[in-house]
């Protein structure tokens, strides 16, 4: 068994990447927010709008503090919640004092809202934006200047919004394919690590128990020279949907190979997780794939041991399933703390299941 060494060199996880991504997008905005408006502080001083400036200088202080967070601790100030209300407010107050120089500051701003802040918070906020606005514009301009403002405005949150919703749906299903092996449906390789991390500090901080299985088909390369590799597929995706019905809500299955198979079992210890694997076995032989297909599978488990990382943790699963395999095929074998080359049965010694 390999499963170590290739999951120890798997691809970055996707999930973290779109965080990233995110993140660039937020620095980026507030930083140019930034460049554009700093200047106007001065402006707006110079023509004695001293409170005006002082709404600006607040906002380039937000987006200073969301800047510098980002880059030096990785977090994000407030969420960006302080940027909305100091956009409206200064948007608003802008509008009512300078006219139509204050009111282009409005299309921005409403636009940006959409991509700092979650969806519905962003149409919660624009609707404000929008409703401010066309109230300072009622009693600004003329009438027809109302409509078109309050029209135009409104339609660049719609745009926005829509640009905004379809990119966050994109985001999540690039994750989903990422994340996702095509064939099965299972998690794939990609966030595994971070996955049984998180198990781990389960262990460390609460002292509650975490169990893996690593499974894999007996000589499935067989059926795919025998029956084809349609066949085998067809194998593969019935033998996943028998495992599901085993399985908690809570419970991870993961495809870590061809024909080979992880699952992640929290609040599990090795004789739950032993029980399990061997009623998993059973699903798998009890009756044929295809018809006339008889499949059966090894199994070798482990429970995480306090002070271990998680390569040493299905590593030691890893070493199980290698044992299970030399040892006869179609049966379960369970890891101990020990290093690899001790690995013992513990408890009941493990039983062939029935073919």
């Amino acid at each position: 068994m390999n499963t170590f060494s290739s999951i120890e060199h798997s691809s970055t996880n996707p999930t973290l990447a779109v965080l990233g991504f995110k993140r660039q997008l937020v620095y980026h905005l507030h930083l140019w927010a930034f460049i554009a408006v700093a200047p106007l502080v001065v402006v707006q001083w110079q023509h004695h709008h001293f409170l005006l400036s002082g709404l600006l200088i607040l906002f380039c202080v937000n987006a200073l503090a969301v800047i510098a967070l980002l880059r030096l601790r990785d977090t994000y100030f407030l969420k960006g919640r302080l940027f909305p209300l100091l956009a409206v407010v200064s948007a608003a107050y802008s509008t009512a004092i300078n006219g139509h120089s204050g009111l282009y500051w409005a299309y921005p701003a409403a636009s940006a809202l959409f991509f700092l802040l979650p969806l519905r918070e962003a149409i919660a906020s624009n609707i404000i934006f929008v409703t401010t606005m066309a109230v300072v514009s009622f009693l600004k301009f003329p009438e027809t200047d109302f409509w078109r403002i309050t029209f135009s405005l409104g339609l660049t949150c719609v745009f926005s919004m829509i640009f905004a919703w379809l990119v966050g749906k994109l985001q999540n299903e690039l994750s989903r394919v990422a994340t996702t092996d095509p064939l099965t449906g299972c998690l794939n390789r990609s966030q595994l690590a971070d996955i049984l991390n998180s198990q781990i500090q389960m262990r460390e901080r609460y002292e509650r128990l975490s169990s893996l299985i690593l499974l894999d088909l007996d000589h499935f390369k067989l059926i795919n020279d025998q029956w084809g590799h349609l066949a085998g597929d067809k194998v593969l995706k019935e033998m996943v949907l028998r495992l599901r019905k085993r399985l908690r809500e809570s419970d991870r299955l993961f495809r870590v190979g061809g024909e080979e198979f992880m699952i992640l079992l929290p609040e599990t210890n090795q004789h739950e997780c032993n029980l399990l694997a061997h009623q998993l076995l059973t699903s798998i032989n009890a009756r044929p794939f295809l018809e006339n297909i008889k499949v059966t599978a090894s199994a070798g488990i482990a429970e995480v041991s306090k002070g271990e990382t998680w390569s040493v943790w299905l590593n030691r699963a890893d070493q199980a399933l290698y044992e299970a395999k030399s040892s006869g095929r179609n049966q379960v074998v369970s890891a101990t703390n020990q290093p690899p080359s001790d690995h013992q049965s513990l408890g009941t010694p493990p039983t062939p299941v029935a073919s």
